[in-house]
């Protein structure tokens, strides 16, 4: 880091920059996520969110490491590039982790808003077409709001933090100290090879952290901060989702879980605090959804434009779109529209988290070549990586025999993430394609 960089330091404390990972990831991604894990793990989620969220720490010593070496506006792209180039297999992985990372994560989190805005303001007796209605509604209003500046949402983000802790906290309190243990035996929990495959579900609920590796040159001692904050955002995380779960699944049966689905907290709620604490927890719901999916749609918007200068991405999806200056963030709407309205919440958590998981496969494989440059403890790399490989191979394994739509939706994913990139590279090297500037 340059002298001249150095007065940029210190806008940014270990606390801020852990709010700003919490904030990524606490609220949107166990809202949407509960009903569908227990599918999975059944009353045993609670153990499912804390291996994840150990998978998930062993995959962030990897990406802090990577992140204190190349701190860059490109995050987990530039640590891919500087693994492997800028050639194919990162263009690859650019297209699978967009669609993982942001698309699905998009798609999936305002198909939960949709959700509980129809349980809160409609009911069960409205026209069955609601959710898509509030989930459209939402993914046009957060796409407005990018485009005219979200710098507001920024500025209140720490506050939505502290609310949504405090609700969480008010649940927790009322439902763990009224749990049914015997709901929560063992006796009663799915196989070992269940369990494990479910993580690379619920890992789903942990992608936001890589957004912390963005405060490298906010912060006063990246180097002994950044990893302090990624442990306070992940072991807040982790209690968090462990201590809902219990709650939730020592309140309701696992079957009905599965049925209430995306509102399963909320009606957990409502055994010890009534009506008052479902509106309370659908509320809270409301506003952790629809923040995490505006900065979704912002991240991505931003993400496509650093690759399109990359020139892994059309120009269609950079600042030179013939759709004016936010043309990757108005393509990465409409895709986000289709598939909140056609596909099922179920398979949209299911691909997304596995794709994302084969795009952490890859960083980890990057930081163990880099080893000796980030100064990586190249075991706790390999470990990380083995780790997630097993978790991947036993969600394979499980789908394949019991979901083969899910498992051929993560294949064709991929599938299409190989032909994207190879029909891009066709027109972008035809001669007299014009190239953009490179980012450096």
């Amino acid at each position: 880091m340059s002298e001249e960089e150095a007065p940029a330091r210190g806008r940014m404390s270990v606390r801020g920059a852990a709010f700003l990972g919490i904030g990524s990831m606490v609220g949107a991604g166990i809202f949407a996520l509960l009903g569908q894990a227990a599918v999975f793990a059944g009353s045993a989620v609670w153990l499912s969110f804390l291996l994840a969220g150990l998978v998930t720490m062993l995959l962030a010593y990897n990406v802090v490491k990577l992140g204190i070496r190349y701190p860059s506006e490109g995050g987990l792209v530039e640590y891919l590039r500087q693994g492997f180039g800028n050639g194919r297999l990162l263009g690859i992985a650019c297209w699978l982790g967009y669609a993982a990372a942001f698309v699905i994560v998009a798609a999936m989190l305002a198909v939960s808003f949709g959700s509980y805005a129809v349980a809160l303001f409609i009911g069960d007796d409205g026209w069955s077409g609601w959710d898509n209605v509030f989930a459209s509604l939402l993914i046009v209003v957060m796409t407005l709001i990018n485009t005219i500046g979200a710098t507001f949402v920024s500025r209140v983000a720490s506050v939505m933090v502290i609310v949504l802790l405090a609700v969480f906290s008010v649940f927790i309190w009322v439902t763990v100290s009224d749990v049914d243990w015997s709901m929560l035996s063992f006796g009663g929990y799915p196989s070992f090879s269940k369990i494990i495959a479910s993580i690379a579900l619920t890992f789903f609920a942990f992608l936001g952290f890589g957004v912390m590796t963005f405060t490298v040159s906010s912060l006063r001692a990246p180097e002994r901060e950044l990893p302090r904050a990624v442990a306070l955002a992940l072991g807040l995380t982790t209690t968090t989702y462990v201590l809902i779960s219990i709650g939730v699944f020592g309140t309701l049966t696992v079957d009905q879980a599965i049925g209430y689905g995306e509102t399963a907290i909320a009606e957990a709620a409502r055994p010890s605090l009534g009506d008052a604490g479902f509106t309370l927890m659908a509320i809270a719901a409301l506003i952790a959804t629809a923040g995490a999916t505006n900065g979704t749609l912002f991240a991505a918007g931003g993400l496509a434009d650093y690759l399109a200068e990359l020139r892994q991405f059309p120009p269609l999806l950079g600042r030179g779109s013939r759709l004016g200056r936010h043309g990757g963030l108005v393509v990465t709407s409409i895709i986000v529209l289709v598939l909140a309205n056609f596909v099922d919440l179920s398979a949209i958590a299911s691909v997304g988290s596995a794709c994302a998981l084969l795009v952490f496969l890859l960083l980890a494989v990057a930081g163990y070549r880099l080893r000796s440059e980030t100064r990586a403890n190249g075991f706790i790399v390999l470990i990380g990586f083995l780790v997630t490989a097993v978790v991947l191979a036993f969600f394979a394994v499980d789908t394949l025999r019991n979901a083969p739509e899910t498992f051929v939706g993560i294949v064709a994913i991929t599938l299409l993430s190989v032909l994207l990139d190879f029909v891009w590279k066709r027109v972008r090297d035809r001669p007299g394609t014009v190239a953009p500037a490179e980012s450096g």
